[in-house]
């Protein structure tokens, strides 16, 4: 009796659709730009361009197609590929105003557009002080960002989106807006005020990573292919703990990272003394001459290299790095149960484990 062909399992082309939403993103970017008869006009999508153009993992747009596909993709494609492109734009404000909270002097290996935009004006008016360059340069970063914010909502209204679909969208995008802004708030508070507090540093990542970067763009992809509230629930149930791994690998990366792998300084987040859970966990299990060396070194905004040397060996004493790898597999682990949801097509979650095995093992 002959065997039946075995049917291949479907696989998501997500590299082709991060390429598909580059290119769109490059194409509105370019139409964005003055006319080359037009001297007298800034041409204020250039910093937005330099910006995309170092890169990025793109993981909002690509969950938002694998939450499009969770939910039967139905509809125009070109849909989410328009709303894809809308939350990279959106993500690009929120990065732009964050290094300008921050005071952060690299993104992706770059400087940020706050300290480019301040060199670039010293360079066209030797006559400016450095202190008004850079207030120039941060002024300038908070409008630009701004424009990245308004134009993310004229890419998903081009080309004459469903009323229906967007009816359905506009919810969920308000709900992600306000998370983001509420953890970028949460963050801001804590910021400079090292604590053993666990529980805070997990709810600003909640709100400022788990959210924002993996439940709201698989929600807003699968409510643009008309998924129900059941599924939105069974997204949320691997999204949550997935984005909460996420922003843990983050925190370590962010004191233990490699910055010529990273994009980004690794004396940040010690200068800044931010509520993480791995200065929480280092803070609750240290001995009280290493809280003591903690207490001093974290939010020193003057911090050197060899202090920031010593806070990184007294937080690996304290084994804080350790615990905070057992979260991250804990959370990993809870997030692949969560797929074990056959109700999910085989396709999505084939690309939800793949996202969840990158994020959670990434060095970047």
């Amino acid at each position: 009796m002959a065997l039946a062909p075995s049917v291949p399992e479907t696989v998501l082309d997500l590299a082709g659709f991060k390429d598909t939403v580059e290119g769109l993103l490059a194409d509105f970017l370019d139409r964005k730009a003055p006319p080359a008869d037009n001297s007298e006009s800034p041409d204020l999508a250039a910093p937005l361009r330099h910006f995309l153009d170092a890169g990025g993992k793109r993981i909002r747009p690509i969950l938002a197609f694998v939450g499009w596909h969770a939910a039967g993709a139905t509809g125009d494609p070109s849909t989410v590929v328009r709303l894809a492109a809308s939350l990279e734009l959106f993500h690009v404000f929120a990065l732009i105003h964050d290094d300008v909270m921050d005071s952060s002097a690299l993104r992706r290996g770059r400087p940020t557009v706050h300290r480019a935009l301040a060199r670039a004006r010293q360079r066209h008016d030797s006559g400016v002080s450095a202190t008004a360059a850079a207030r120039f340069g941060e002024g300038a970063a908070i409008l630009i960002g701004d424009l990245a914010m308004v134009w993310s909502d004229e890419l998903l209204l081009e080309g004459g989106t469903n009323p229906k679909q967007l009816a359905a969208l506009w919810p969920v995008l308000h709900a992600m807006r306000s998370e983001i802004v509420l953890g970028q708030y949460l963050d801001l508070q804590a910021t400079g005020h090292a604590s053993p507090d666990v529980s805070r540093a997990l709810r600003i990542g909640r709100y400022k990573t788990a959210k924002y970067t993996v439940e709201r763009p698989l929600h807003l992809g699968a409510t643009a292919a008309g998924a129900d509230q059941h599924l939105l629930d069974r997204l949320s149930a691997c999204a949550l703990p997935l984005g909460e791994a996420f922003q843990l690998r983050d925190d370590l990366l962010g004191v233990f990272g490699d910055p010529a792998v990273t994009g980004k300084s690794t004396l940040e987040d010690l200068r800044d003394g931010k509520a993480t859970v791995l200065t929480a966990l280092a803070l609750q299990t240290a001995t009280p001459p290493q809280r003591r060396a903690l207490t001093d070194l974290l939010g020193e905004p003057h911090l050197t290299d060899e202090q920031a040397v010593v806070a990184r060996r007294t937080i690996a004493a304290t084994g804080a790095p350790a615990q905070v790898e057992e979260m991250i597999a804990a959370r990993y682990r809870t997030a692949m149960d969560a797929l074990d949801d056959g109700r999910l097509p085989c396709a999505a979650r084939r690309a939800l484990r793949d996202i969840a095995e990158a994020v959670t093992r990434r060095t970047t």
